[in-house]
């Protein structure tokens, strides 16, 4: 019943405000820097208005003067002069605004009010949406939910930037890494000479890292995400497919508090071993770590779940464990098309939410016993393409044979064989099977 009154209703606008905003930029063209920065023409309710406000834009940005002589100029060069009320309503507009002092209190309100209509398109899109029987209701939400979340996030992000408003930031960036030295611009992983390589994991990137079962891919993934949460104390998520939130958690003490994974879960532990889980407990227990676990999780659980985490508790990069147990949104395809949708989708998350993505993935039994390469990925040429950094988990058989005893490090190659913007090479690091976790190679020696 609400949504049939609001039907009939006029869509939130502010005529006087937007005019406002287009005499100031008449009178002052410098107040284009006071003007909100998301304020883009299609924000303003009059068509009439949209055309004036994108030839005040076209004449700033061409480095002309936009005045009322100028503008009455760019309007009939394009043919939009008659369209919007001719030269007699040009000359109003300044006449009507005395100075350009308000013009960002002015410029918000066009911008409310632009924000407003498009949450009633939003709401009238999801009551049409929910209504067609013939559209699924998991894709119509990602759809709607997706919008909003753009709109809330993103609302004073433009669709593009000049150069001018770009530059600034790019040398402040890097003065930033001048400044501070031996840090990184990125997430770090934990692993010294990786970052030394990588920077640490950069926002929108999309990471995949590949290995054959029981090189210890969840091992890493995890190693990685118990430094950045509990050492660095980055807000981290973890999506697991493939264990529970409880096996997850289970083998994180074990990590941190060093201590025989087996022994913990069929209970052969010490009395002094409880000492080392409780320390270990409270470090777990404070630290910015959200673990969702679903087998067979959909791509679209995902993403809404990402976009909640990222908005409301601040996640900085996420990890999921693994991508061949994704369901795709269209379970028809073949299987290397589901995969190449997936992972798709994956690398868009990575840009809209702008995080770290790391995505765990098998490679083929052509790789088995050899140093795989991104061909050996599984299921998907798409997935090398997609990705922005993939890594590889080598062991020789010695080293595997090495590391079952209890007390040793086995050695293994990290291979980083694609970074788009940066080197490839191969880190050592150390797999300890005792705890199930990896380490610098340097700290066992």
């Amino acid at each position: 019943m609400a949504f049939m009154e609001m039907k009939d209703k006029v869509p939130p606008h502010n005529l006087d405000a937007e005019q406002a905003v287009m005499g100031a930029l008449l009178l002052d063209n410098r107040a284009i820097d006071r003007i909100d920065t998301g304020l883009v023409p299609e924000d303003f309710y009059k068509i009439s208005h949209q055309k004036i406000y994108r030839s005040m834009l076209n004449l700033i940005r061409a480095n002309k003067p936009s005045d009322m002589i100028t503008l009455i100029d760019e309007l009939r060069s394009n043919k939009n002069l008659e369209l919007v009320g001719g030269a007699t309503f040009i000359a109003q507009l300044t006449q009507a605004t005395p100075s350009s002092a308000n013009v960002a209190y002015h410029s918000g309100i066009v911008k409310e009010c632009s924000l407003r209509r498009e949450l009633i398109r939003i709401a009238s899109d999801m009551a049409g949406n929910a209504f067609d029987e013939s559209k699924e209701s998991g894709q119509t939400i990602d759809t709607i939910e997706k919008e909003v979340f753009n709109l809330s996030v993103n609302r004073k992000q433009q669709g593009f930037r000049s150069v001018k408003e770009i530059i600034p930031e790019a040398v402040s960036r890097i003065e930033q890494a001048f400044n501070n030295k031996n840090t990184y611009t990125g997430v770090p992983s934990g692993f010294s000479k990786l970052d030394a390589m990588t920077s640490g994991f950069q926002e929108s990137d999309y990471i995949v890292i590949g290995a054959r079962p029981s090189m210890g891919k969840t091992a890493l993934a995890l190693s990685m995400a118990a430094h950045i949460a509990i050492k660095e104390h980055i807000p981290t998520a973890f999506f697991t497919l493939e264990m529970s939130d409880l096996q997850i958690m289970q083998r994180l003490i074990a990590m941190e508090a060093r201590i025989n994974s087996l022994a913990m879960r069929n209970g052969m532990l010490k009395p002094a071993d409880f000492a080392s889980i409780g320390d270990a407990a409270g470090r777990i227990y404070d630290a910015p770590l959200w673990i969702s676990d679903w087998p067979n999780m959909p791509i679209l659980e995902i993403k809404s779940q990402a976009r909640i985490l990222v908005k409301d508790q601040g996640v900085k990069i996420i990890f999921v464990d693994y991508l061949g147990l994704i369901s795709a949104e269209r379970p028809e395809l073949a299987r290397w098309e589901q995969m190449s949708e997936v992972s798709r989708t994956l690398k868009a998350l990575a840009r809209e939410l702008k995080v770290p993505v790391v995505v765990l993935s098998q490679v083929t039994r052509d790789s088995e016993g050899k140093e795989p390469n991104l061909s050996n990925i599984r299921e998907s040429g798409a997935i090398e393409q997609d990705a922005d950094m993939v890594m590889f988990i080598h062991r020789d058989k010695s080293s595997d044979q090495e590391s079952d005893k209890q007390t040793v490090v086995a050695e293994t190659k990290l291979i980083v064989a694609k970074q788009r913007n940066g080197p490839i090479g191969t880190v050592r690091i150390g797999y300890h099977n005792n705890f199930t976790r990896f380490v610098e190679i340097e700290e066992h020696h």
